[in-house]
């Protein structure tokens, strides 16, 4: 399990170019999961009961980002902070970020930290362990 204490993050250029559009949280990581598996792009790395694929599954695209992050948590480095929206179905949608938030779940994080746009705020509700 990785200690997410032990995880450094950037922002992401999305959000150092709009500061004022985002808010940093922090969300319950199988809330988030659960929600994001209704999202249309979630087959590409969750199985049909909603689980994280092991990384032999993935596509080789898939497998590369994910390695990418196994390899930055790895070093030591710091990742980017995923950014988050909800979607249409009015689930968790990973704008940027997947194989950050799904390789950091399938390695035993309880928690994730994201940027989310402060007109999303009320939604994340539910899903966060800050507030």
């Amino acid at each position: 399990m990785v200690d997410i204490h032990s995880i450094s993050f950037k922002d992401s250029k999305s959000v150092i170019t709009n500061p004022d559009k985002y808010i940093s949280v922090t969300l319950d990581a199988s809330k988030l999961l659960k929600s994001w598996s209704q999202s249309l792009y979630s087959f590409e790395w969750l199985d049909k009961d909603g689980k994280i694929k092991p990384a032999a599954s993935l596509s080789e695209a898939e497998q590369a980002k994910r390695f990418a992050v196994e390899k930055s948590i790895n070093a030591g480095d710091a990742l980017i902070r995923p950014v988050l929206g909800i979607g249409m179905m009015n689930n968790i949608e990973i704008g940027s970020g997947r194989p950050v938030v799904l390789t950091l779940i399938d390695k035993g994080v309880k928690t994730i930290d994201a940027h989310i746009p402060k007109s999303c705020e009320k939604d994340f509700k539910k899903f966060r362990t800050d507030i």
